[in-house]
């Protein structure tokens, strides 16, 4: 997994030279990179949202497609449509920019209902049907969806399907006062972003996500997942509890995490640190805690707090296993 660290540093690295100071929204994004799936950047505007999503392509030399969601927009302006030539006599499709590698949906929530619907079987089966023709789409795949939480004037929430295909909500937050000065003097002249220069191919991005694949969950973590998003849906304070694609995000973003860490195995802490982000829009909080202004990441931190982590060894045994006989006897 030394490969897989060292692919993490330099790409993380490249990326700071844009997003000052938040070393830890990079590495969930890069995290969500290596497991193919989809974030949902939460946070107030102007923190480097859009930004972080031009550097990703830029840094990968993948193609890049923006779509600013607006109240008017119709499924059409997401996905393509088809258009008649009459020359030809035929209808051909015109993509729509859901068809790029890397894809911003910017203030996702600002779409109608009708409208978001359109991401969903992109996000999920990595394919867009147009007209009874499926198009599928050149990976890597990857959308980053932005929201603003406090402009709740003109927006419609996601709903849980949808949250439900995020594979982590990431907050990029302020920066502080000498990393603000950094970003100040780093712009002066020319935005970062101006010069900078891919790092990653895409043969060797589709490489290491088939590398994360293989790092070794032991029955212990693979227990210690399911308690977890088992108490979710357990607890008196929420509504809906975490599901069972929760328990499988969980399972690969751990398995990206050790891999990023040198490992070949995943250990309860690459579990804990990544509970939150994996599991928190995923919680549905209930009316009555909502009332005590309690939270879906503290649901799930207080979750984390009581639930006992297993015991055992959680490396893959290097010992062969005893090959049973026919009379079920091992050998």
């Amino acid at each position: 997994m030394t490969d897989i660290k060292e692919f993490g540093e330099r790409l993380i690295g490249n990326l700071e030279q844009v997003i000052v100071g938040k070393r830890r929204s990079l590495e969930l994004v890069v995290i969500g990179l290596l497991c193919q799936g989809h974030i949902l950047i939460e946070d107030v505007p102007g923190v480097g949202k859009t930004m972080l999503a031009r550097s990703l392509a830029k840094s990968l030399d993948c193609t890049f497609s923006r779509i600013q969601f607006t109240p008017d927009m119709l499924p059409s302006d997401v996905t393509g449509v088809s258009i008649y030539n009459q020359q030809k006599r035929v209808f051909e499709f015109r993509p729509g920019p859901i068809m790029g590698q890397i894809v911003l949906a910017d203030e996702v929530n600002r779409a109608t209902p009708k409208t978001q619907a359109a991401l969903l079987e992109a996000m999920e089966e990595r394919q867009v049907t147009v007209d009874g023709v499926t198009h599928p789409l050149v990976p890597p795949f990857m959308v980053l969806a932005t929201q603003n939480p406090i402009e709740y004037e003109g927006t419609f929430p996601l709903p849980e399907a949808q949250l439900d295909r995020f594979l982590m909500r990431v907050r990029i937050g302020y920066p502080s006062a000498s990393e603000e000065m950094k970003i100040m003097s780093g712009q002066q002249i020319r935005h970062p972003i101006e010069t900078l220069k891919p790092v990653v191919k895409v043969k060797d991005l589709l490489a290491a996500v088939k590398a994360v694949r293989e790092v070794f969950v032991s029955p212990a973590v693979q227990r210690y997942i399911i308690d977890l998003v088992g108490r979710t849906r357990q607890s008196n304070d929420v509504y809906l509890g975490a599901s069972p694609r929760g328990s499988l995000a969980l399972f690969r973003a751990g398995q990206a995490h050790a891999a990023l860490n040198g490992r070949d195995y995943v250990l309860p802490d690459d579990i804990k640190a990544l509970a939150i982000p994996v599991l928190g829009h995923r919680v549905i909080v209930s009316p009555a805690a909502r009332l005590r202004e309690l939270s879906a990441e503290r649901i799930v931190e207080e979750i984390l707090h009581s639930t006992p982590v297993p015991g055992g060894d959680y490396k893959a045994s290097s010992e062969p296993r005893p090959v049973p006989t026919s009379r079920g006897k091992a050998k």
